[in-house]
């Protein structure tokens, strides 16, 4: 083939820009913005839960039904906690089943970028998706016993109020804001510290018995009469504020009004919105803290 040669004034290509970090940093924001990705990872995550797994989906009713089982003939039977609480088993159990939520949501973000270390090197994802995915995973989990629990609600004589509504509506959403504060948080100081991951394993086997589940209100208020401070600092958890407004939607409406009406604080409103407005704030100031360590994964990781 002929040499073509080529003729006239060289041209020099100056790029005039500032380098730029590929690393996403749209937050929350565009996690929800990449729903087709989200998808894909909380599969891959199930996909890896349940391989070589004979039972699979059942232990999400097998594990949480042993737990109920032993609870219930502990406080229940031997301790006879069900002669002053109508429905004791409902009371209970509404409890454990979000309780678990966000355990599991907690404890699954805060492993979530280092179980998931080769993605955040070799992919461009919004990083906060693995801890967001492991909130629906959890939620994925913990739908089977919210349907036993509307079974047995049904059972036992349930009956719809927009009260109810109103207070489950005000718990679900103190739970999501709360768990996904603190995945966010431990997630970034987990790539840092591996001694965080033992922390939460080991804070959340005591939280079953840090709300009103195992026991009613009504223990926690005889308490408050002679030391108002344990009081205060019992309900400075939002987690009892959010189990209490669960149980306001799943177990009050199985009973009369006189039955449950000195089982919640007079306060539970003032109480469960004050909470979400501190989860919320907690929710935007964990965003931050995550996004200033971020940057800092790659090298750790």
């Amino acid at each position: 083939m002929p040499v073509v040669e080529l003729r006239g004034p060289k041209q020099e290509r100056v790029v005039d820009a500032e380098l730029v970090d590929p690393s996403p940093h749209g937050g929350l924001v565009e996690v929800f913005q990449q729903r087709y990705l989200l998808r894909l990872i909380v599969t891959r995550q199930l996909a890896q839960m349940y391989a070589a797994s004979l039972l699979g989906l059942l232990w999400s009713y097998i594990q949480p039904a042993l737990r109920f089982v032993v609870y219930f003939a502990v406080f229940g039977i031997i301790l006879r906690t069900h002669d002053s609480t109508p429905n004791f088993a409902l009371h209970l159990f509404t409890g454990m089943v979000f309780v678990h939520y966000f355990t599991e949501t907690w404890s699954g973000g805060t492993h979530s970028i280092w179980n998931n270390r080769t993605l955040v090197l070799k992919m461009r994802v919004p990083r906060e998706i693995f801890p967001v995915a492991s909130m629906v995973v959890a939620a994925y989990h913990t739908g089977p016993q919210v349907l036993i629990l509307g079974i047995a609600c049904a059972l036992l004589g349930w009956h719809f109020t927009l009260v109810g509504l109103a207070a489950g509506a005000l718990g679900m959403a103190i739970l999501i804001c709360f768990s996904m504060a603190l995945s966010l948080t431990f997630s970034a100081l987990n790539v840092f510290f591996k001694d965080f991951q033992n922390i939460v394993s080991t804070f959340t086997q005591f939280l079953h018995f840090l709300v009103p589940m195992m026991y009613s209100y009504s223990y926690i208020a005889r308490m408050g009469q002679d030391h108002p401070w344990a009081y205060q600092l019992y309900f400075a958890d939002p987690l009892a504020e959010a189990v209490m407004l669960m149980q306001r939607l799943f177990w009050a409406p199985t009973l009369k009004p006189s039955q449950y009406a000195h089982e919640f604080p007079p306060d539970l409103w003032e109480r469960g919105f004050i909470m979400l407005a501190v989860c919320a704030v907690m929710l935007v100031l964990a965003q931050r803290f995550f996004s200033r360590l971020e940057g800092k994964f790659p090298e750790r990781l």
